[in-house]
C-alpha cells in the first residue's frame, strides 16, 4: 500500500481498494479511492474540475451516451442503466458538482478526471438503487460506468463537448460588445476628429467611424469562432485506448456517438480515422488560435481607448471613459483607465494560454497525447476569462464613453495633417512647403493657403466641409 498518499482513517469513512492498496474515503464523498489518490498527487493549479461546470456536464453526457449504447447492445442491464441515467440527470441539474475535485492539471492524459466522473456517477447511482456508497458489487465505476470506454476517447470527447457548451456564452458576450461599439459609432457619427497613423496626425475622420471599425473587427471573429467550433464535433468516441476500438462491439461507436448527439443537442460525427483522432490535437490548436486572435484585437482596442482618453488636460482627451475608482493613493483626483487595462491583462493571459496549449499539442507521442489536461485547462480558461472580460469592458466602459466634441474639433483645426485634403488641388510640392512652413511658424495650414491665394475661399470652404473630408468625393476638373 502506498502510505504516502493514503489518508488516516476519518471519524466516519469507508474503505476502498485499488491496484495500489487500500484507503479510507470520507463517508460523505461520492468520489472514490482513485479520485482521492489523484487529489493528493496533483495539488498544482488549485483549479478543480468543478471550476468549469460545462466540463462536469460534458463528462456526464458522455457517460450516459455510452451507458445507453451498452444497454441497447445488451451489455448493461436496465436497472444499472436507469440508475446511471438518474445519477447523470442529477449532475446535469447542478447537483454533486463539488465532488469533481481533481486538479485540472494532472498526469495520466486525463485518467484521474475520467475516474472522478466514473466514481461519482457510480456512487450517486448506487444510492439511487438503494445501496451504500462504495458497494461496487452492485454497480462498478470501471466495469459499468466506464464500460466500452477508455480515458483516451471519453475524456477528449468530453473536453470537446465542454467547449461547445461554453461556446454560446462566449459568442453572446462578443456580439454584445460588438453592438455596444456599434451604438457608440452611431452616437459619435457627427464628431469630426483627426485620424492618426504611427501616432502622428493623418487625415480627418469621425469618432463614429473609429468606433464602427472596432465593431467591424469584432464581427469578423463571431463568424470565425462559430466556424471553428464545427471542428470540435468530430470525435473519437468508440476508439477506446488508441483508436482500434478494443473491448467494444462493432455497433457500439455509432450508437454512442448518436446518443451523445441526441443528449447534448450537438451534431457529432465519428472521426473517419480513430487512431489519428486519438492523438491529434489540431482542432484545439486552431480554436485556441482563434481565441488568441480575438485577445489581440481586444487588447489593441483597449490600447486605443487608453490613448484617446489620455489626459484629462495634457493628452489627447478626445473621449472620456467612465470613472470606476480613484486612481492613485498619492495623486488626488487622478482617475485611471482601469477597465481597458484589465482587458489588456486578460488578453496577455489568453495569449500565454495559447502558447502553453500549443506546446502541449506538440508534445503528443505515438498514439496518444498525454498533455490533454493542459490543453483542456487552457482553452476553457481562455474562454472563461474572455467572456467575463468582454462583459466587463462593455458594461463598465464602452456604454459610458462620452465624446469631447470641442477638443476633437480643436485638434482638427490645429493639425498639419489637414493639408492632405488639398493636395489634389495645389499639388504635392506646394502642400509639402505649406506644411513645413506651418510646422516651423506655428501658423495654421489654412491661414497660409489663404495668404498665398492657392485656392479660392469658396473652393476651400467646400473642400473642408466635414462630410467632404471623411469619404470619397468627386474631384473638380
Amino acid at each position: 500500500m502506498n502510505e504516502a498518499i493514503v489518508l488516516q482513517q476519518p471519524e466516519s469513512g469507508r474503505k476502498e481498494k485499488d491496484l495500489l492498496g487500500e484507503a479510507f474515503v470520507p463517508s460523505e464523498a461520492y468520489f472514490g479511492i482513485q479520485t482521492l489518490r489523484a487529489q493528493k498527487n496533483f495539488d498544482l493549479s488549485g483549479i478543480p474540475l468543478h471550476h468549469f461546470p460545462q466540463l462536469v456536464e460534458a463528462l456526464a453526457f458522455v457517460k450516459l451516451a455510452c451507458a445507453k449504447a451498452n444497454n441497447t447492445l445488451g451489455f448493461l442491464n436496465d436497472t444499472k442503466t436507469s440508475a446511471i441515467e438518474a445519477a447523470v440527470n442529477k449532475i446535469l441539474s447542478g447537483q454533486h458538482h463539488d465532488q469533481f475535485v481533481v486538479d485540472m492539471i494532472q498526469g495520466g492524459a486525463g485518467t484521474s478526471t475520467n475516474m472522478n466522473a466514473n466514481e461519482v456517477i457510480a456512487n450517486v447511482a448506487l444510492e439511487q438503487m438503494g445501496h451504500a456508497k462504495g458497494e461496487y458489487s452492485y454497480l462498478h465505476p470501471n466495469n459499468d460506468v466506464n464500460m466500452s470506454q477508455s480515458t483516451n476517447d471519453a475524456y477528449p470527447t468530453a473536453v470537446r463537448l465542454s467547449i461547445l457548451l461554453k461556446h454560446g456564452s462566449l459568442v453572446k458576450a462578443l456580439a454584445s460588445l460588438r453592438d455596444a461599439f456599434s451604438a457608440k459609432g452611431d452616437e459619435f457619427a457627427d464628431v469630426i476628429k483627426m485620424g492618426r497613423t504611427q501616432l502622428q496626425d493623418a487625415v480627418p475622420m469621425t469618432l463614429g467611424q473609429e468606433f464602427k471599425s472596432f465593431a467591424s473587427t469584432l464581427t469578423e471573429d463571431i463568424d470565425r469562432i462559430a466556424g471553428l467550433s464545427e471542428l470540435l464535433k468530430e470525435i473519437n468516441l468508440g476508439g477506446t485506448a488508441i483508436g482500434t476500438g478494443i473491448n467494444t462491439d462493432p455497433e457500439y461507436a455509432k450508437l454512442a456517438v448518436n446518443n451523445l448527439s441526441e443528449l447534448s443537442g450537438f451534431e457529432f460525427k465519428r472521426a473517419s480515422d480513430l487512431v489519428e483522432a486519438s492523438s491529434d490535437m489540431g482542432a484545439f490548436v486552431l480554436f485556441s488560435g482563434m481565441l488568441k486572435r480575438l485577445a489581440v484585437k481586444l487588447s489593441k482596442i483597449s490600447n486605443d481607448l487608453r490613448l484617446l482618453s489620455m489626459g484629462p488636460r495634457c493628452g489627447l482627451a478626445e473621449i472620456n471613459l467612465p470613472a470606476q475608482q480613484p486612481g492613485s493613493s498619492i495623486m488626488p483626483g487622478k482617475i485611471n483607465p482601469v477597465i481597458p487595462e484589465a482587458m489588456n491583462q486578460v488578453a496577455y493571459q489568453v495569449i500565454g494560454n495559447d502558447l502553453a496549449l500549443t506546446m502541449g499539442a506538440e508534445a503528443g507521442q505515438l498514439q496518444l497525447n498525454a498533455m490533454e489536461p493542459l490543453i483542456a485547462y487552457n482553452v476553457l480558461e481562455s474562454m472563461r476569462m474572455l467572456t467575463q472580460a468582454m462583459n466587463m469592458l462593455k458594461n463598465r466602459c464602452i456604454r459610458g464613453i462620452t465624446a469631447n466634441r470641442n477638443r476633437c474639433q480643436e485638434l482638427v483645426d490645429q493639425s498639419i495633417g489637414i493639408i492632405t485634403a488639398v493636395v489634389p488641388y495645389i499639388g504635392y510640392e506646394n502642400s509639402t512647403r505649406i506644411a513645413k512652413a506651418a510646422l516651423e511658424s506655428g501658423r495654421g495650414v489654412l491661414e497660409l493657403i489663404r495668404e498665398e491665394e492657392l485656392m479660392s475661399e469658396a473652393d476651400l470652404s467646400d473642400l473642408l466641409k466635414p462630410n467632404n473630408m471623411i469619404s470619397p468625393q468627386p474631384r473638380r476638373r
